[in-house]
């Protein structure tokens, strides 16, 4: 039995990653703050919850560890930009450093899932390979930059490190999150009928189901370290290439209701194609779900009520809301409590 520890496990992509890797009989440490609650993982013998920041992380929690999956980060852009150095901190810092204690702790392999929007703008064409220049636009896409640049160099015989560039995710978590791309549409079309859309739908993205993520990590974990270390592989599938209101067209065809698009916002100048021919032709993976296939599977759990959309499927939203809770009950505190308080003996006179 392999030993992996998993950052950011309780997030939207730990959520499914973690009770994949223990159905295929892996012992995990999952490690994270777990803003979003510790229940969305289940109680497993093979489970060890570590709830710490991952920039405060000790050596010792990477002794017997075979690997480390290092999902931690602020993960979207609209968080990234208001926190914008805590995104660094977090996305580049503490990665950078969770694998120099990997390596300094004789952990074998480092992944490092780090996402295709370091691709910023590329033009309507051109479909960007690993080796192409990058042109991060958000604060999110340049610490995954940074992180890259500064873990890969580690890699030597002794430590293999692989970074994936994600296509933006899709498809059902326990962690859920309704402020991605295709799951937002899903939502807004099944609550009233409406697709929201960034204008002006001409802006390429490739798209790719969590599940798919989650089992291209599961193969880098066995993969021969000579086919992987050192490398980058981009993450998705060329049909997942879309401009986004093909996308919601596409999504929209699998209601029985007619559905309109909402517009929204100003014009995104995030645009870029992905080839995903390097993780095809070394390692013979593909992704298997389509959008169309994840908007149904949203969708039937929609139905179902087996998920809604909270606060916390807002990454933003919920982050704010923390916050100002946080600073009313910093406000409350008295002496490191909200109602307990150290009393004088103090005698009664009667």
């Amino acid at each position: 039995m392999k030993h992996i520890l998993v950052t950011g496990a309780g997030g939207y992509v730990g959520c499914v990653l973690v009770p994949e890797l223990l159905n295929k009989g892996y012992s995990v440490t999952a490690v994270d703050r777990f803003f979003f609650g510790k229940e969305k993982l289940d109680a497993h013998e093979n489970l060890q919850i570590v709830q710490e920041d991952t920039r405060r992380l000790s050596a010792h929690y990477f002794e017997g560890i075979d690997a480390v999956i290092d999902l931690v980060a602020i993960s979207n852009d609209p968080s990234g930009e208001l926190f914008q150095d805590i995104t660094y901190d977090i996305n580049h810092y503490s990665r950078v450093r969770t694998a120099r204690l990997a390596k300094e702790r004789g952990v074998k392999r480092y992944i490092l899932p780090s996402s295709c929007s370091i691709y910023g703008f590329q033009g309507s064409t051109k479909r960007v390979t690993e080796e192409d220049s990058t042109n991060p636009l958000t604060t999110y896409a340049k610490a995954n930059e940074r992180a890259e640049q500064d873990i890969l160099p580690l890699a030597d015989e002794a430590f293999t490190a692989v970074v994936v560039r994600q296509a933006t995710l899709y498809g059902k978590s326990k962690r859920m999150r309704f402020d991605l791309a295709v799951n937002g549409m899903v939502y807004g079309a099944w609550k009233n009928n409406k697709i929201p859309l960034m204008r002006d739908g001409t802006q390429w993205r490739p798209m790719l189901h969590v599940q798919d993520t989650v089992d291209l990590m599961c193969l880098l974990l066995e993969e021969d370290s000579h086919k992987i270390n050192g490398e980058i592989f981009n993450a998705g599938s060329e049909s997942g290439n879309y401009q986004l209101e093909r996308l919601a067209d596409e999504i929209a065809d699998t209601f029985p209701e007619d559905i309109d698009i909402q517009w929204y916002g100003h014009p995104d100048h995030r645009s870029y194609r992905v080839s995903f021919e390097k993780v095809k032709t070394i390692l013979g993976w593909e992704a298997k779900w389509t959008a169309a296939d994840g908007a149904m599977e949203i969708y039937q759990a929609l139905q179902a009520n087996e998920l809604r959309k909270d606060l916390d499927t807002i990454t933003l939203d919920w982050y704010k809301e923390l916050m100002k809770w946080h600073d009313i009950l910093r406000g409350m505190d008295w002496d490191g409590s909200l109602f307990d308080i150290e009393k004088e003996e103090v005698p009664l006179k009667i």
